[in-house]
């Protein structure tokens, strides 16, 4: 079953962003087509000229994603954070917001001292962070919020699962019913939502610390990212059903934190020459 979020054009546009349902941009009943996208003008060497306050796409120095370089980027063990994440028998709501397919839950992760509350998890296709130089087939952000309003992603890197590797069921019924949402503005049901393995996955995993951005405009800094070591699989059916959706929707790899912006960097080859 499927049913459509109504346009409002007063709406604003950050609804697409990856910090949607956040204090960035708060969740409204309506949406708004996104400004933004992957591919020619409006794709990411583009974002900073889409709206003034996009102008740290271009020239912030803490930007993500990057490629995580173990050894160079800290990691800590996943018991730290203890995440605690609310199940859904009856499933929860699976949105189309022209730029990823996102889904709201309830939980929570503690961190930098504070207790971060869930706000929604989205995806991408191909993973936007790399590992060694390693990508992965997906990736999915679970972005939280502090009381103060510092923004906290934690991410998984999705696999597909490989003959007699077994997947997360929680990843069948996320999609469960995705092709219902297969168009900007539609949304639909999941199946039941049972967050445990997930939980256990964090657990007993190590897990990368940086500082970094949203990786959609306006690439706000200052987001804490915590990208979990070991991926998990996915069915290779589920997959193809949900790329087909997706597309590609990843933003390309960001210098390390703290060194100049790549697109800073050819501006300033481009006006030596």
């Amino acid at each position: 079953m499927k049913f459509f979020v109504l346009l409002g054009s007063a709406v604003s546009l950050a609804s697409a962003m990856c910090s949607h349902g956040t204090s960035l941009s708060p969740r409204s009943d309506s949406i708004a087509a996104p400004s933004f996208g992957y591919t020619g003008t409006i794709g990411p060497l583009g974002w900073h000229s889409i709206a003034s306050g996009n102008l740290e796409c271009a020239i912030g120095e803490e930007q993500s994603p990057i490629d995580i370089l173990p050894g160079v980027i800290s990691s800590v063990s996943g018991t730290t954070l203890n995440v605690q994440l609310q199940n859904y028998a009856h499933g929860a709501e699976l949105e189309n917001l022209g730029t990823t397919l996102e889904a709201f839950a309830n939980g929570t992760m503690f961190l930098n001292n504070k207790v971060h509350s869930l706000r929604q998890f989205h995806f991408h296709t191909p993973s936007e962070h790399r590992i060694d130089g390693e990508h992965y087939p997906m990736e999915v952000h679970f972005v939280f919020e502090s009381a103060d309003h510092d923004l906290a992603v934690l991410g998984f890197l999705i696999e597909v699962a490989g003959p007699g590797e077994t997947s997360l069921p929680v990843l069948r019924n996320v999609f469960r019913h995705v092709e219902d949402a297969s168009e900007f503005g539609e949304v639909t049901h999941t199946g039941a939502l049972n967050f445990d393995q997930l939980r256990r996955h964090v657990r007993d995993s190590d897990v990368f610390q940086y500082s970094g951005s949203l990786t959609t405009p306006p690439c706000a800094q200052n987001v804490a990212f915590n990208i979990v070591r070991n991926p998990i699989n996915i069915d290779v059916s589920v997959y193809k059903r949900v790329k087909k959706i997706l597309k590609f929707n990843s933003r390309y790899t960001q210098n390390h934190p703290g060194e100049k912006n790549l697109l800073d960097f050819a501006r300033d080859i481009l006006d030596a020459n």
